[in-house]
């Protein structure tokens, strides 16, 4: 019989795949808990897991159900013949996952010792509409850090376009076009510059790297193939440098201004990982340099983070300096599929 924990784990995980519109996934993660599985070394080892498994610990059902993607995208046969396009019955779909368990035990074995790791291209829509209300305000190039930049696709976001009712934002011949739901006003129509980008990640992805696109593309669920398509939209132009490192330590040789430049310090939906010591000597420098920034050095730190309210999504929220000011400019889904936007004018 499945451990509680576990079990507990995975119906967390398919409501929250419900949630984020991704049935097959949720019908995955349910049957996880429903079917018997086959002796050997995967029902061992996760049947046996050691620490929190569910979303805010070690994410076991998403590593496994990562582990199996990345089988289909190589692809596994039955596999294939079982995830979508192709509507099969919970049966059918058992019995490919069966076969896969105990087929590809030593790299399904391999695959989740690695903690989950995505590169959600979506949530460029909050970094750009912010790049461009911070523009009108500091008409400056801008240096972009990234915190926990995974492969540091959304590094290249001045690439991407971004499409809102009756306004477009971003290069005519961007990698890729973001369209999410929008409600509130738009932001200024302007056109900032990033003339340098670095991301800092304890485990970066180098999307050029097979196996590591091929990590990127396995956490993506199998029945939202647009969200396949945008990210290898965004690999193929991928190429910000990823440092690999402690955030808050990769960030401090970034903090000294540089004259002439907009520094823009994000992250989306990863600041609450880090461990609290992190967080205070992260916000204390940060803080610092804010402190002696000008209108010719200006500081902005953005964070898209759940912020423990009721309200729908994560917070968009901006402090920018000098003069240490605090926005909030929108709520933002977590995987960018719609943006409330409150910013003041």
């Amino acid at each position: 019989m499945m451990p509680e924990a576990i079990a507990a784990s995975s119906i967390d995980q398919a409501v929250h795949c419900a949630n984020m519109e991704s049935p097959f996934m949720a019908r995955l993660c349910t049957l996880l808990t429903q079917r018997d599985w086959p002796e050997g070394q995967i029902r061992t080892r996760i049947f046996h897991w050691l620490g929190d498994t569910g979303a805010k610990g070690q994410s076991v059902p998403l590593r496994l159900c990562g582990a199996l993607h990345a089988l289909r995208l190589n692809g596994d046969d039955a596999l294939m013949l079982a995830y979508p396009p192709h509507d099969v019955s919970d049966d059918a779909l058992w019995q490919a996952v069966s076969a896969a368990l105990v087929e590809h035990a030593a790299f399904i074995d391999r695959f989740i010792d690695n903690a989950p790791q995505t590169n959600e291209v979506r949530r460029a829509a909050g970094i750009i509409a912010a790049l461009h209300w911070l523009h009108a305000r500091h008409p400056l190039p801008v240096r972009l850090t990234e915190l926990g930049a995974s492969a540091g696709l959304n590094l290249m976001c001045d690439r991407f376009a971004l499409s809102l009712p009756d306004m477009r934002y971003g290069p005519d011949d961007a990698a890729l076009t973001l369209s999410p739901t929008w409600t509130g006003p738009v932001p200024p129509r302007t056109a900032p510059v990033v003339v340098d980008r670095l991301g800092v990640d304890l485990n970066p992805l180098h999307p050029q790297n097979p196996d590591d696109a091929l990590r990127l593309q396995a956490y993506l669920w199998a029945d939202q193939p647009h969200r396949l398509d945008m990210t290898r939209a965004a690999m193929a132009i991928a190429g910000a440098p990823v440092m690999k490192g402690d955030a808050i330590d990769g960030l401090t040789p970034r903090l000294p201004h540089v004259r002439g430049q907009l520094h823009l310090i994000y992250h989306t939906i990863t600041w609450q990982y880090f461990p609290a010591d992190r967080q205070a000597l992260g916000r204390a420098r940060i803080e610092a340099a804010g402190a002696s920034a000008t209108d010719d050095t200006p500081l902005a730190w953005l964070g898209m983070e759940a912020d423990g309210t009721d309200a729908p999504g994560a917070a968009l929220t901006l402090r920018l300096w000098p003069g240490n000011v605090t926005v909030q400019l929108a709520r933002v889904d977590f995987h960018g599929r719609w943006i409330d936007w409150i910013a003041p004018d």
